[in-house]
């Protein structure tokens, strides 16, 4: 939320900022931690833990809503490698030998990917996954899927259907849950009553059907937030367990942010993370 950009950044504010001393429960007098402890929590955390903790956030949250029925919104964004391309292999990274080549919007660049499923009312992460950037969406959403489901099980809850863009249009993502997913240009030809998205993003179809596909906007505005405001696009560590952590982090301070709009009785502030952070 700071946008801090290092360790040695953080141990510097570590012992000048009065804010983040008291967060950290520092003495008057007491030194800020170093680097090497700072790196040493980070690894001994893990991403195993991480999620964890996350998915013990979200399942208080949802309990406290008393949400009975979700829908999932499911999507992918791409999250740069801190890295150049391999002068022999154009496809992989030199420094971040795990970083692949993939599609971000119109063009292509070097990083990974991180796939994402939220609940559409209350833009809420509820399962997440980060791949190299050149793996297909839907390789990985019968993962996200069950993950949504277990979550929202322990929650007291159930997935209700999941919307998503026409790049999971997927037989087995249709027969495993109610989908809102548009069929592309190549699938169900000459088919009428189907749900597609034409190259203007103009919706066509059922209007049941549009209506619900008009809830998938809310993940791009989680993507927004998580890269402009949790510093997701600053991604300046290597290797995909340790994007993986790095882009947990970020999920953790946005629901972080929800959790205390929730507990001051604010909720309408649970996407101003500047309200927190001045």
């Amino acid at each position: 939320m700071r946008g801090v950009r290092s360790l040695r950044e953080m141990t510097r504010l570590l012992n000048v900022d009065a804010r983040l001393r008291k967060i950290c429960l520092l003495e008057e007098d007491e030194k800020g931690y170093p680097r090497s402890v700072l790196s040493r929590f980070t690894r001994k955390v893990g991403a195993h833990k991480l999620k964890r903790i996350i998915e013990d956030k979200v399942v208080k949250l949802l309990k406290r809503s008393k949400t009975a029925d979700v829908d999932a919104v499911l999507d992918a964004s791409f999250v740069k490698a801190w890295s150049i391309r391999h002068p022999k292999d154009s496809q992989k990274g030199f420094s971040d030998k795990q970083a692949r080549v993939g599609r971000t919007g119109r063009t292509f660049g070097l990083g990974y990917k991180l796939h994402l499923s939220i609940d559409s009312d209350c833009m809420l992460p509820l399962a997440s996954l980060v791949a190299p950037a050149n793996q297909n969406e839907k390789k990985h959403t019968p993962t996200i899927v069950k993950k949504t489901k277990q979550v929202l099980f322990n929650a007291g809850a159930k997935l209700k259907r999941v919307i998503a863009d026409s790049q999971y249009s997927d037989e087995k993502v249709r027969k495993a849950v109610e989908a809102v997913i548009p069929y592309p240009a190549n699938q169900k030809r000459g088919v009428k009553g189907v749900l597609r998205v034409d190259k203007k993003f103009r919706s066509h179809g059922p209007e049941d059907q549009k209506r619900k596909y008009h809830k998938r906007p809310a993940v791009e505005a989680v993507f927004s937030f998580l890269k402009t405001q949790y510093s997701l696009a600053m991604n300046k560590v290597r290797g995909l367990k340790n994007v993986t952590v790095y882009a947990l982090y970020s999920i953790l301070s946005l629901i972080l942010t929800k959790e205390a709009a929730e507990n001051i009785g604010k909720p309408d502030k649970a996407t101003s993370p500047t309200y927190f952070n001045t």
